[in-house]
């Protein structure tokens, strides 16, 4: 059967015209169903609570169930594989924190490199470490803590989270550029070795600051400064441990959304712009400001590249420490 020119050319042009409105289709039906959200973390800690709040702003907003799901393990590994091995159709989704930045070196053997496997989606939040102390210690700012330290080798113990924890490789950090000698002392989580730090059985810590701003607000632990470039607006008076005498340091906690590599743009960039006009609401900002944390912005591109960043950072830190994971 022979189709006349005319009629052959608008066929052609209908068949070229069809990827173009299919994706576009795509992107105007999503989500159909409800869409899981991996944490890798246990209920009722900063990142599940990180979760909990823009999967809450999400639902509302496209009209399904973003289900918060807690998969612990593996130093959040387990959490990241499911959704990597996952199929990249936008419904399962990973909450992503330096954990996934460290990990890459940390551990010698993994299924997925995190960087090849998932795409980044959108930053939610970042929030500094916050060198503190108990508050007994004869030091009152950074130089004296120096002096203390060097003057004490081995002496001071430095607690963390965890083996490989943001907490533990922002102390690593500064070891490896102030050259002092601490302890690392881990815990199974935050919230003992923070017991611990007030109870003077540890002296130092370089916690997260939602964890943290209570017990320094009422004066339970001092702390010495901020980890980021710039001040902390929730703790204004504290410097960051740069201005205080180690030009160059810089640790901050991240989180935000990936999903499996070969999801489509039109969904990425959905739930991207989604996502940045509640970290615009100010009262989503303001939940988030009362975990100490301020909102995070970017485009997806923006945050690929923050990612990229920050494993080639942290997989220097790894390996002057010479973590293992446990």
């Amino acid at each position: 059967m022979k189709f006349p020119r005319r009629q052959f050319l608008r066929l052609t042009a209908g068949a070229m015209v069809l990827p173009a409105v299919s994706r576009v289709a795509r992107a105007d039906t999503y989500p159909s169903r409800p869409v899981r959200l991996i944490c890798g973390f246990a209920p009722g800690g900063a990142t599940d609570t990180t979760s909990r709040l823009i999967g809450q702003w999400l639902s509302e907003r496209l009209g399904q169930q973003f289900v918060v799901e807690n998969r612990v393990g593996a130093g959040t590994n387990l959490a990241a594989e499911a959704v990597i091995r996952s199929a990249p159709d936008g419904y399962t989704l990973l909450t992503v924190t330096a954990s996934q930045a460290i990990n890459a070196t940390l551990y010698e053997k993994l299924n997925f490199n995190f960087l090849r496997d998932m795409v980044p989606i959108a930053g939610i939040i970042r929030y500094p470490n916050v060198v503190e102390i108990n508050k007994d210690l004869p030091v009152k700012n950074i130089p004296e803590f120096i002096a203390y330290a060097k003057a004490n080798p081995g002496k001071l113990g430095m607690a963390s989270g965890g083996v490989g924890s943001s907490q533990h490789l922002a102390g690593e950090l500064f070891k490896m550029m102030t050259g002092v000698d601490m302890v690392h002392v881990p815990y199974r989580g935050g919230a003992p070795a923070l017991v611990d730090l007030v109870a003077g059985r540890v002296q130092v810590r370089f916690g997260v600051l939602p964890e943290s701003i209570s017990l320094i607000k009422e004066g339970k632990i001092r702390a010495l400064a901020v980890t980021t470039p710039t001040r902390n607006e929730f703790l204004p008076d504290i410097p960051t441990v740069a201005e205080a005498g180690v030009p160059g340091y810089e640790a901050q906690s991240v989180q935000g959304l990936a999903a499996p590599k070969g999801t489509p743009p039109d969904i990425i960039e959905k739930l991207n712009t989604t996502v940045n006009a509640g970290l615009a609401d100010p009262k989503l900002k303001s939940r988030f400001a009362d975990l100490g944390a301020s909102v995070f912005p970017v485009s997806s591109a923006e945050f690929a590249k923050f990612m990229a960043a920050d494993t080639e950072k942290w997989g220097k830190v790894v390996k002057f420490s010479g973590a293992k994971a446990e």
